[in-house]
Formats: C-alpha cells, structure tokens, sequence
C-alpha cells in the first residue's frame, strides 16, 4: 500500500510540473510573439515544422494543427531534409523549428540551410542564446520552472510547453486569416468531428452570437 501511496504522489507530482511549464509560456506572449504571428498569418507559401526526438513528435502535431486551422504547413525531420529534402522550400514558405535547448548538430545543420531557402527561420526554445537561436530571425522564449522535465532530461514539461505555444499561434492566425469554424468542419469531415459538424457549427454559432 505504501508503495501504491508514493506512486501516486508520485504520478501528482509529474502532472503538477507539466501544469507549471504551460503556465509559464504565458511569459512569452509578448512582441516576439506577435511578430512571428504576423508573419505566420500573411505567410503565402507554407510553415516547415521540424524537430529531433521529442520535439520533433511536437513539431509534427504542430503541422497538423497549423493546417487545420487554415495556415498550411507541414512536418519535416531534419534528417529527412538533409537526405535531399531540403528542396521542398520555396522563397515564400518559412521554417518553425522547436528545440529546447538548441543544440542538436542535426537540427541546426538543417535550418542553416534552409534559412537560404526561404523567406525566414523561426525558433521556440529556452535556449535564444543558443547556436539555433542565433541564426534564427525571431525567437520565441520557452521560460520552464525549475524540474519541469523528468530528471531535466526526459523532455515532459518542456514539450508540452512548446506544444501550448503551437496552439497559440494556431490560434491566432486562423483568426488573422479569417478562417472560420464552417471551413474547418469542412475539411474535417471524417470522424467525430465529421460526423457532429452540422450540430457543432450551430453550437460555435450561438457561442459566437
């Protein structure tokens, strides 16, 4: 029982950090922010999202979102762009590249690259003074509490930190660019969300009434 009882605290005590490491990205909606919302907003060409390891896993869901809320964009690893893909940019897409402390070899090799391809590299990281915050044109600083990640080794915290500044900007730019609920629950079809739309776009009517 007593084995059961520190689990559990245990298991309170993880979710508690990860609450503090959203909260904390609340820090980081200022000016940079806005800036890269901006230019994610009147972006004509679309958003490359890429990351190592865990960041990488949050920089593809960050894709998806980004494209379901109505600023195109896709997931890249940087291996994967350094195999060739790299030719996919074109001088009007941007780079968002997520990495908490900015140091993989990989990830930098590949933005530095594909910032010559496009028309800017963005960073999200707690690390600006970092190789990948220094070549980057806008930074958006991830501020963590102390112990936001397991044995500040194991990216928990910190991922989720990133992933909440996505949702951000996903949100702020389907906005921006005036992309409605209907259009969303258009290109959604499939699912859930598919099968409710009808009632779901009501519901966000009155919401919005």
């Amino acid at each position: 029982m007593q084995q059961e009882h520190d689990w559990v605290v245990r298991a309170k005590e993880v979710i508690r950090a990860d609450a503090a490491a959203v909260l904390g990205t609340i820090e980081g909606m200022d000016g940079s922010f806005l800036a890269v919302a901006q230019l994610f907003a009147t972006c004509r060409g679309k958003i490359l999202v890429t990351g190592s390891g865990t960041s990488g896993a949050v920089a593809s869901r960050a894709a998806h979102l980004l494209s379901v809320g109505g600023t195109p964009a896709f997931y890249l690893p940087p291996a994967d762009g350094l195999h060739g893909g790299l030719g996919v940019l074109q001088p009007q897409d941007l780079v968002l590249a997520l990495s908490k402390g900015g140091s993989s070899d990989e990830l930098n090799d590949f933005c530095a690259r594909a910032k010559t391809l496009c028309a800017g590299l963005i960073s999200i990281t707690a690390s600006p003074e970092s190789v990948l915050g220094s070549i980057s044109d806008h930074v958006i600083r991830l501020t963590l509490p102390e112990g936001t990640d397991l044995g500040s080794v194991v990216a928990t915290g910190s991922s989720l930190a990133a992933a909440a500044v996505t949702d951000a900007l996903v949100e702020v730019c389907r906005v921006a660019r005036g992309y409605g609920w209907d259009k969303i629950l258009f290109t959604h079809p499939s699912g859930a969300v598919g099968r409710d739309a009808e009632e779901s776009l009501h519901r966000l009517q009155e919401i919005q009434a």
